[in-house]
């Protein structure tokens, strides 16, 4: 699903393509991606776009007259900008977007369909999806704090809460985690007050650093290949790899709704980490420590 970093460099190059400018058509692909039925869709056409920005992991387009188109790509929604009148795309084409200069076409990969987009009139109704999550990149560290122990929570889960946190998933808490050198299972109000400020510190320097990073991969041209796996990240994604600070594997726990990466060396002090199911079924087959797994992986293989 496109984070924070990833909404960022689509809206960046947005605003050199469609800001001020009218929207021409729009053509749907897939009538289930529009949730609303007023305003209607018709109702853009000939309007000019005012506004761009996020709203959590949200694009919003804001029109002329306070209406706002608001996107959520989901897991597999992505945008394409194509030559103006460009179709929608085959089976995977949810929507096409015309503007003078170009056609911004949506497509979402797989049998689901769970990409949305909203219209509503005025900054009241676009509030109401707005989840409330703090903007960590426009926040002071008091704030932070504020936020990080108003419940208690795993780390993981708390940087993933929409309420608490605006636009970090399951991809850039794994690398914040990993910066800050903190489990993902480290209970929020059990954090030092310096702990509290280093992972602030790696919030904010993850974030900018990787908006910076997919900046400068598109180029000044449209992002054409939107992933949550980035080869350049240290943890997530790269089960087995080799860890970049410490050369350890890294290790994946998955779970119902996610799943964690971590470095067991520069996370956990060398301890596994085993969800609670799994933790049960092996009981003391459980391996602890790397060590502990790769003996059996050893008498496994004898």
């Amino acid at each position: 699903m496109p984070e924070l970093p990833e909404v960022e460099v689509y809206l960046d190059a947005l605003r050199s393509r469609i800001l001020d400018q009218p929207l021409e058509g729009a053509r749907l692909g897939n009538p289930f991606l529009l949730r609303t039925v007023d305003p209607p869709l018709s109702s853009l056409v000939g309007r000019r776009v005012t506004d761009l920005r996020r709203l959590g992991k949200r694009i919003v387009i804001g029109f002329e007259g306070e209406i706002f188109a608001v996107l959520h790509l989901m897991i597999a929604g992505r945008l394409q900008w194509k030559p103006r009148g460009a179709k929608v795309p085959g089976k995977v084409g949810l929507a096409a977007f015309d503007f003078p200069a170009g056609t911004l076409t949506l497509t979402e990969a797989g049998s689901k369909k769970r990409a949305a987009l909203h219209l509503v009139q005025g900054e009241e109704a676009l509030a109401d999806h707005d989840p409330g999550g703090l903007e960590i990149l426009e926040a002071d560290l008091d704030t932070f704090r504020e936020a990080l122990v108003s419940e208690s929570h795993t780390l993981k889960r708390a940087l993933t809460d929409p309420r608490l946190f605006s636009g970090i998933g399951n991809a850039w808490s794994d690398e914040i985690l990993h910066r800050a050198k903190l489990s993902p299972f480290k209970l929020t109000r059990s954090l030092a007050p310096e702990e509290i400020e280093i992972l602030f510190r790696a919030c904010r320097d993850v974030l900018r650093e990787w908006i910076e990073r997919l900046h400068s991969e598109t180029g000044g041209g449209f992002p054409e290949k939107v992933t949550a796996m980035h080869p350049k990240m240290a943890v997530h994604g790269r089960f087995g790899k080799p860890c970049p600070v410490c050369g350890t594997s890294v290790q994946r726990l998955v779970y119902a709704d996610g799943e964690a990466n971590y470095c067991p060396t520069c996370q956990t002090s060398g301890r596994l980490l085993a969800d609670r199911a799994l933790s049960q079924l092996l009981k003391k087959d459980w391996p602890r420590t790397l060590e502990e797994l790769e003996a059996k992986k050893r008498q496994a293989a004898g």
